[in-house]
């Protein structure tokens, strides 16, 4: 997962071009991705996760290939749940360190549960 600082992200006011802004409440299965490369998903609250859904949705329902992008209050633990359900980058709330961020993914080496990446459960996987 790319991780942006707060700082280094200029958030488009609207959709424009190739880019998506979803609302919270826009249903992820009836829009058109057509030309779209970025999909913008807000979340506006830490407690607010209807943003989970509309990235799982994209990813698996849709088989959206492109960038998938969290913005608004997003808090360094919920970031490798955020990678399960289909997010590729995040921005990271103002004064977050992006180095402790990335030690998450350090933290957990695999999961036994299917999820957006990785469609099959842990024990159903190929060995190599």
């Amino acid at each position: 997962m790319k991780i942006l600082s707060h700082s280094d992200y200029q958030a488009p006011a609207e959709s424009q071009g190739s880019v998506l802004v979803l609302a919270n409440d826009v249903n992820a299965l009836e829009v058109s991705l057509d030309g779209i490369t970025q999909v913008d998903l807000h979340f506006p609250a830490f407690t607010d996760g209807r943003a989970f859904t509309q990235a799982y949705w994209l990813r698996r329902r849709r088989g959206f290939a492109g960038d998938i992008r969290a913005t608004g209050d997003v808090l360094i633990d919920q970031l490798v749940q955020m990678q399960r359900t289909g997010f590729s980058s995040a921005v990271l709330r103002e004064g977050v360190d992006a180095s402790a961020a990335q030690r998450q993914f350090e933290r957990f080496g695999g999961f036994y549960q299917a999820d957006a990446v990785h469609t099959k459960p842990h024990f159903a996987q190929e060995v190599a």
